[in-house]
C-alpha cells in the first residue's frame, strides 16, 4: 500500500482499482492512522474539509463499501467498521504500507550508533519515495498531510547526510547539498553540511563564500546572525582544522545515488503513456538494455512525465537512480558535453577523485564498468541528439534508460533499439484536472466559461497550463475571466512572468538549435494562413526546392516544433505557432511579403484549376502567372476537386483575409471567384457571404469584377433570407451592368433578382426577371445560361400555377442540358419537373423525376441542391400519406441543412417530422 507518491495498492494481480479521487482520499485518511480507529466525522472532515455535503456520511458509507470490495482479495488488508468509525486492520503494517515502513526504518536508524549501518537504513527508507506523497488527492487535509510528509522526507535526508559526514564522506555529497541549500537557503543544518562537504572536497574558499552569503541573508531578512554551531564550523574552516578532514583509513563505501529531482506537481493524466513505459520495462527481451525515448516539443511535459514515472518505479532500482539535464536546448545554446555528464555520474557513484582517469574515453569505460551489473535507472533529460547519448548508455542489460528530447532521436531508435514515445498535448479533461489540482475545485467550478477559455487558449500544453495555474494560485482574488482576457489579448507575453521558465523562453531554446534555413521555414510557417498546410503549399510558402523544403520539415518534426498528419499535412500547436509568428517579425518585411504572396498564388491558381473540374462551362478568367517558386496541386476530376476544396477550405478563407490585410484587392476578388462554385455546391452560405463581402469591399477598378462582386454578394444575402440587403446589392449589380453596357451580366443580374424574388415568395416578379434573363441570354448566344433561364422560367411559372408554361420551359431546358452534357443543369431541371408534376397532381411522375434529380446531385456531390430535392420529395410523400418515406427524406434533409448552417430550414423540417410523427405511428414489430 503506497502513499509516498500516487495513492495505490498493489496485490499479486497488479494494481487495485481504487476508484475516484475522493474515494482514494478516504483510503488515505484511514491508512495514515492504521491500524488505529478513525472516527467517521474525522474521515468526512479530511475528505471534504469544512464544507462537507449534507449527505457526507452516506457518501462515505458508499465509498467504504466500494473500498472494502476493492481490497477483499488482499489477505493483508481488512477494512472494518466499529464504534462510529473505521479502521484498516493490517497484518504487519510495517511490511504493508510504505509510509509505515519509511518511519520504521528511520526510527531503527536513529537507534544505531554505527553511522554506516544507519546510513544504509536511511537510504532504504528514502528509496520508498516515488514522488510527492498523496499524489492525485486535493483538499486542505491532503495538502497539509502532504506538507507534513515532505518535511519528514527532508529531515530524513538531513539525517542521512549527517551520518555520511560522520562516517567520513564529503566531496561526493556536494552535488546533492547544493540542491538542498538552494531549496532552503536559510536552513542552518543544511548550510553546515554543505560547508563541511565543500571543505572536504578541497573547496574551502567556496565554503567560506557560502557562509558569508548566508550570514548576509540572515541579517537582511531575519535580523540575526548564524547560530553558534554554524559560527564555530566557520571558524574551524578558517583555521583549516585537521579534525574536519575525513578520518584516516575510512574508505568511502559504495554510494547508492538518488539523483532524481522532485517530480513537478501536480501530475494528471498520461495514463496511456505511463502504460507504454510500464510495458517497455516489463516486456523488453532479456539481455537488452531498456531504453525509452520520450519526444515532444518544449512545454509538452516530457520531464514531468519522466520524473513521475521514475519516482513511481524508484524502488525497482535498488542500486540507485542517476539524473542529468543534458541541456540540449538550453538558453545559452550549448548542450552539455557527454564527458561532463560522465564525470558527474562518476562523482555520484562515489568514485574517489584520485581514481578517475584523465582521458574522457577512459572515464566512460570506468562508468560502464561500475554500472554493468547494477539495476539502476538513468534519466537522461533534454538530450540534443543521439550522438550526445551513446557514451552515457550502460554496458550491461540490468539498467534502464529513460531519455527525453525535443528531437525524435531516430539514431537512438535505429542503433540501440530504443522505444519511441511521442508526447502530445493534454486532453480537455486532463487540462481541467491540472487547473483543479492547483486552484481547487470550487474556484474552477465558479467560472466554467473562463476555465473553458483558458483551456482553449493553452491548447492542452502542460507548460502553459502550469504557468497559468501558478500565476492564478498566487492571485486568489483575481477572477479567472480577467486572466483569460489578458491571455487572449497579450498572447505568449502573459505567460512569461518567469524569464527562466516562461513558454517563449522554453521555445527559444529549440529555435536557437535550428540551422538558418530551418529557422526561416519555422518562422514563415508562423505567417502561413490557415490552421495547417499541405507540403505543396509549404514548398510554395518557403520558395525552396522541394527536396530542401522536405528536409527542413523533417528537421522541425524531429525537433518537435511541428507534426505531420498521416496524410502529410503539417500542423503546429497553437502556442508554438504564436512563437513562430513572433520570430517571423525578425525576418525582413520583403521576405515575409514574398512568402505570403507565393502562398496566395498557390491557393489561387489551384482553386481555379479545381473550380474548372466542378463547372467546365464556367470558363476561366485571365490570371497573372504565379510567382517564381510556386508549386500547384492538380485535381484531376470532380471528386478530387471537391476533396481538395474540402481539405483546404479553411486555408482559402484565411488566405483571402490575409490578402485583404495586405490590400491585394485583385487576389481578394479572384479567391472569392475561385471558391464560389464549391460554396454553392456544398451550401456554405455564410462563407459565401463573407468572401463576396470582402470582394465587394476591395478597391476594384474593373467594372465587370465590381458587377460580379455585387451580384454574387446579393445572391449570398438572398440565400440567407436577407431580402433587403439582397435587393440593394443585386440592383447595384444591374445598374453597373447597364452603365457599361454588358448584356451578359445584365442577364445574370436579372436571373439573380428572379431567385431573390422567389425566396421572398414574390412569384410574379420572379417570373418577370426570369423572362428578361432568358431573352438576354438568347441574344448573347449563351446556351448553358439559356438552359438555366428556361428552367427558372419553368420553376417560377409553376409557383404561380401556370403549369403548362412551366412544363414546356422545363422540358426545353432538360433537352438542352442533355444535348450539352451538363449534369448539374439536368439534375436541377429534373427537380423542377418533379415540382411541376407535384403541383399538377401527377404524383408518380413527380416521384420519378425527384429520384432522378437525387441520383444526379448525389453523383456530383452537389449537396446544397440535393437537400432541396429531399425537402421536396418529403413534402410529396407526406401529402400522399407515405409517412415512412417522408421521414427518411426529411431526416437526411434536416441533417444536411444543419451541416450547411441553414438552421431555419432545419428547424422547419424538424417541425414537419414532429407533425408527421404525431399523425402516424409505425406499429412496433414485437416478433409475436
Amino acid at each position: 500500500m503506497r502513499l509516498l507518491g500516487e495513492v495505490t495498492i498493489r496485490g499479486d494481480g497488479g494494481a487495485v482499482d481504487l476508484g475516484p479521487a475522493r474515494q482514494r482520499c478516504v483510503l488515505a485518511a484511514l491508512v495514515v492512522d492504521a491500524p488505529r480507529l478513525v472516527p467517521a466525522e474525522r474521515v468526512v472532515k479530511r475528505v471534504w474539509g469544512e464544507r462537507a455535503p449534507s449527505r457526507g456520511r452516506k457518501t462515505l458509507y458508499s465509498y467504504i463499501s466500494r473500498l472494502r470490495q476493492a481490497v477483499s482479495a488482499i489477505d493483508a488488508i481488512e477494512l472494518v467498521s466499529r464504534s462510529g468509525g473505521y479502521a484498516l486492520a493490517l497484518h504487519e503494517p510495517v511490511q504493508v504500507v510504505d509510509l509505515h515502513r519509511f518511519r520504521d526504518l528511520r526510527a531503527r536508524a536513529r537507534a544505531l550508533p554505527d553511522d554506516e549501518q544507519a546510513a544504509a537504513l536511511l537510504t532504504e527508507a528514502l528509496a520508498l519515495w516515488r514522488g510527492d506523497p498523496l499524489t492525485g488527492l486535493t483538499g486542505d487535509w491532503a495538502e497539509a498531510e502532504r506538507d507534513r510528509l515532505q518535511r519528514e522526507r527532508w529531515d530524513c535526508e538531513g539525517d542521512l547526510t549527517d551520518r555520511l559526514l560522520r562516517s567520513g564522506h564529503g566531496d561526493e555529497l556536494v552535488a546533492d547539498l547544493v540542491l538542498r541549500a538552494t531549496a532552503a537557503p536559510l536552513d542552518e543544518r543544511v548550510a553546515g553540511q554543505y560547508l563541511l562537504a565543500l571543505h572536504r572536497a578541497g573547496r574551502p574558499a567556496d565554503a567560506l563564500a557560502h557562509y558569508r552569503q548566508l550570514r548576509e541573508r540572515l541579517v537582511r531578512e531575519i535580523g540575526t546572525d548564524p547560530g553558534t554551531a554554524l559560527q564555530e564550523l566557520h571558524q574551524r574552516i578558517l583555521a583549516d582544522d585537521p579534525a574536519l578532514a575525513r578520518p584516516p583509513g575510512n574508505a568511502a563505501p559504495v554510494v547508492v545515488p538518488r539523483q532524481l529531482p522532485a517530480a513537478p506537481a501536480p501530475f494528471v493524466g498520461r495514463e496511456h503513456e505511463l502504460e507504454r513505459l510500464d510495458a517497455a520495462l516489463r516486456h523488453t527481451p532479456a539481455g537488452t538494455v531498456v531504453i525509452t525515448a520520450i519526444a515532444g516539443a518544449g512545454g509538452f511535459g516530457k520531464t514531468w512525465l519522466a520524473l513521475h514515472w521514475a519516482h513511481r518505479h524508484a524502488a525497482e532500482f535498488p542500486d540507485g537512480q542517476l539524473f542529468v539535464d543534458l541541456r540540449g536546448f538550453s538558453p545559452d545554446g550549448q548542450p552539455m558535453a557527454p564527458a561532463v555528464a560522465v564525470r558527474g555520474f562518476l562523482d555520484a557513484l562515489g568514485v574517489e577523485p584520485g581514481r578517475i582517469p584523465a582521458d574522457p574515453h577512459a572515464q566512460a569505460g570506468l562508468f560502464r564498468s561500475l554500472v554493468v551489473d547494477k539495476k539502476m535507472l538513468l534519466v537522461l533529460d533534454n538530450a540534443a541528439g543521439a550522438e550526445q547519448l551513446t557514451t552515457l548508455l550502460p554496458g550491461g542489460p540490468a539498467s534502464t534508460v529513460l531519455v527525453t528530447s525535443r528531437d525524435q532521436l531516430p539514431g537512438l531508435i535505429a542503433g540501440h533499439g530504443a522505444q519511441h514515445l511521442r508526447l502530445d498535448t493534454l486532453s480537455g479533461r486532463e487540462a481541467r484536472d491540472v487547473l483543479v489540482r492547483r486552484l481547487g475545485p470550487a474556484r474552477v467550478a465558479a467560472e466554467p466559461a473562463a476555465v473553458d477559455e483558458l483551456i482553449e487558449l493553452c491548447g492542452g500544453l502542460p507548460l502553459a497550463l502550469s504557468i497559468v495555474a501558478g500565476q492564478l494560485h498566487t492571485r486568489p482574488d483575481l477572477p479567472l475571466a480577467a486572466f483569460a482576457a489578458d491571455l487572449r489579448d497579450l498572447g505568449l507575453g502573459a505567460l512569461d512572468d518567469d524569464p527562466a521558465a516562461g513558454l517563449p523562453t522554453v521555445l527559444s531554446w529549440s529555435y536557437r538549435a535550428l540551422s538558418a534555413e530551418q529557422a526561416e521555414v519555422f518562422s514563415l510557417l508562423g505567417t502561413a494562413s490557415g490552421p495547417d498546410i499541405s507540403l505543396t503549399a509549404l514548398i510554395s510558402l518557403t520558395g525552396l526546392a522541394p527536396d530542401r523544403a522536405r528536409k527542413a520539415v523533417r528537421a522541425l518534426e524531429r525537433a518537435s516544433l511541428l507534426k505531420r498528419d498521416p496524410d502529410g499535412r503539417v500542423r503546429m500547436h497553437d502556442l508554438i505557432r504564436r512563437y513562430a509568428t513572433e520570430t517571423a517579425l525578425r525576418l525582413p518585411v520583403e521576405v515575409r511579403e514574398a512568402a505570403s504572396r507565393r502562398l496566395a498564388d498557390h491557393y489561387l491558381h489551384t482553386a481555379y484549376a479545381a473550380d474548372l473540374c466542378l463547372d467546365q462551362h464556367r470558363g476561366p478568367l485571365p490570371l497573372d502567372p504565379p510567382a517564381p517558386g510556386v508549386h500547384l496541386d492538380s485535381p484531376a476530376d470532380t471528386e478530387a476537386a471537391l476533396a481538395w476544396f474540402g481539405t483546404e477550405h479553411a486555408c482559402l478563407l484565411a488566405t483571402q483575409r490575409q490578402a485583404a490585410a495586405h490590400r491585394w484587392h485583385q487576389v481578394v476578388w479572384h479567391l472569392a471567384w475561385g471558391i464560389d462554385t464549391f460554396h454553392y455546391w456544398r451550401g456554405h452560405w455564410h462563407d459565401r457571404l463573407a468572401v463576396w463581402q470582402a470582394a465587394a469591399d476591395a478597391h476594384l477598378t474593373d467594372p465587370t469584377m465590381r458587377t460580379i462582386a455585387h451580384r454574387l454578394l446579393g445572391r449570398a444575402h438572398a440565400e440567407l433570407g436577407h431580402h433587403d440587403e439582397a435587393d440593394a446589392q443585386l440592383r447595384q449589380a444591374l445598374e453597373w451592368a447597364e452603365q457599361h453596357p454588358d448584356p451578359i451580366h445584365q442577364a445574370r443580374a436579372h436571373h439573380a433578382l428572379a431567385k431573390a424574388c422567389g425566396w421572398r415568395e414574390d412569384g410574379w416578379q420572379a417570373l418577370a426577371h426570369a423572362r428578361l434573363a432568358l431573352d438576354l441570354f438568347r441574344r448573347c448566344d449563351q446556351p448553358i445560361w439559356e438552359g438555366v433561364a428556361l428552367n427558372a422560367v419553368g420553376w417560377f411559372a409553376a409557383q404561380v400555377d401556370e403549369l403548362d408554361v412551366a412544363q414546356e420551359n422545363c422540358e426545353a431546358a432538360l433537352a438542352l442540358f442533355r444535348r450539352l452534357g451538363d449534369r448539374e443543369g439536368e439534375a436541377g431541371t429534373l427537380d423542377s419537373l418533379g415540382y411541376v408534376h407535384h403541383r399538377g397532381g401527377r404524383h408518380q411522375e413527380a416521384i420519378d423525376h425527384y429520384r432522378e434529380a437525387l441520383a444526379g446531385f448525389r453523383e456530383l456531390g452537389f449537396t446544397s441542391e440535393l437537400v432541396v430535392v429531399l425537402d421536396h420529395l418529403g413534402q410529396l410523400r407526406a401529402a400522399l400519406g407515405e409517412h415512412d418515406h417522408a421521414r427518411t427524406a426529411w431526416e437526411e434533409a434536416r441533417d444536411l441543412y444543419l451541416a450547411q448552417g441553414r438552421e431555419d430550414d432545419a428547424a422547419r423540417i424538424q417541425q414537419q417530422l414532429n407533425a408527421s410523427g404525431r399523425e402516424h405511428r409505425t406499429p412496433i414489430d414485437t416478433g409475436a
